[in-house]
């Protein structure tokens, strides 16, 4: 499933891809060519191939077919999405990427959080798909019961010969009114918004074209095509809400939603426009305790952007270590399952997410690998994508009780 733009325009009543995502910059671009009159309602388009794709070297006449279909299915799933953005497997362990409304949303004071996901690296090596982010985030009591909070994120993204990338650097907010409950049970409704500026680039040196290819060789000498804007700026806008309901320590229910782009920038390389696709976030949770020091937390994380959508369910359980009730010591062991579509062929089961949490006092450190599921397995031997997490709070003197689910 991709996670990149595909610039398109229109010609004919027909979808015309202009520049494609990473992978169709790639080894075997030719051969996706070929497969035009097999999706007749797909992105393909008969001058998709010889006006407009950027291609790269050919496949020796030695490779497997193997290897090809592996390729293909890439490819065909990356036409899926027109824009979906970067996603991390630890939803939580990485709140502001998910909601805004998530900003300032803890039972400390401040909130440092990292993560790293490497995915497909068993296919594309060095070229496979680097994600990382960092955000900082904090909350500010605002008369007896509610909360402020502020918050920025910075994340990037690269993969491919291309080096396509983007990288986005954002502010946010939010406000917690408490609607119900006292000190140990709370009822509380937040809205959030963020504001960002991102970069997107693709190094266009590195791209190879028709004009290049003579015979079935690739002819650097040759002259290529041209990007007109191999690097711009757009501003992003985003806005959500969350409720949650505290009953106790162990057990509480959360549900939220959030829509990206609201101001559907122009993403095109080449001075066309070209909008971003807007993404509704839908998820819902909650921990549930079901024996003593023993709790299970169900979840359901959803994603819905242009004609495509991705559905997280799972669960963890919970196992707090330790006697004292001063020091906060817990591990999490977790499976989510990842449910998406490919452009009109339905939906399949994308990947098994095997997942384990430790934390201690005010550490968390998070591990997750995404198990493929889809037939890309045949080449990855089910090899995704390895994520890591990092989270420090630093809390101070707290006398209102229990405030929300600890995230």
């Amino acid at each position: 499933m991709l996670r990149k733009s595909a610039y398109k325009s229109r010609q004919n009543g027909k979808t015309l891809l202009k520049y494609p995502p990473k992978f169709l910059c790639e080894k075997f671009t030719t051969y996706f060519c070929q497969l035009k009159g097999k999706f007749p309602n797909s992105y393909f388009y008969p001058s998709y191939c010889s006006n407009y794709l950027p291609f790269a070297r050919f496949m020796n006449k030695k490779a497997t077919l193997r290897l090809l279909l592996v390729y293909v299915f890439v490819a065909v799933s990356a036409l899926a999405v027109q824009a979906q953005d970067i996603h991390f497997s630890q939803f939580y362990m990485s709140p502001l990427n998910l909601n805004p409304a998530m900003t300032g949303v803890m039972n400390c004071n401040h909130r440092l959080t990292a993560n790293y996901r490497n995915q497909w690296a068993s296919i594309l090596k060095e070229r496979a798909y680097n994600t990382y982010s960092a955000s900082y985030d904090q909350k500010v009591p605002v008369g007896r019961y509610d909360y402020f909070g502020v918050g920025g994120t910075f994340w990037g993204d690269k993969a491919g010969a291309s080096e396509f990338a983007t990288i986005q650097a954002r502010l946010s907010g939010s406000y917690a009114k408490k609607m119900g409950g006292y000190r140990r049970k709370a009822h509380y409704l937040v809205v959030g918004a963020d504001l960002g500026v991102s970069n997107r680039s693709i190094n266009s040196q590195q791209l190879q074209w028709p004009s290049q290819n003579n015979g079935g060789t690739f002819e650097p000498t040759q002259p290529g095509g041209v990007v007109a804007d191999p690097s711009f700026y757009f501003v992003d806008m985003s806005a959500g809400l969350l409720w949650f309901s505290v009953f106790d320590e162990y057990n509480n229910l959360y549900f939220g939603a959030a829509f990206s782009h609201l101001n559907r920038a122009n993403v095109s390389f080449q001075n066309q426009n070209i909008p971003l696709y807007g993404k509704l976030t839908a998820h819902f949770g909650g921990e549930f305790e079901v024996a003593q020091r023993v709790s299970m937390l169900p979840g359901v994380v959803s994603f819905f952007q242009g004609p495509s959508f991705q559905v997280n369910v799972g669960n963890s359980f919970k196992f707090l270590l330790g006697n004292s009730r001063r020091y906060h010591q817990a591990f999490q062991l977790g499976a989510w399952a990842r449910v998406s579509n490919r452009l009109n062929q339905g939906k399949l089961m994308d990947a098994l997410i095997l997942s384990t949490r430790f934390d201690y006092e005010q550490f968390t450190l998070g591990f997750s690998y995404d198990i493929n599921t889809s037939s890309l397995r045949t080449a990855t031997n089910g090899n995704g994508a390895f994520e890591f997490s990092l989270l420090y709070k630093i809390c101070g003197p707290e006398r209102r009780g229990v405030y929300c689910p600890n995230f």
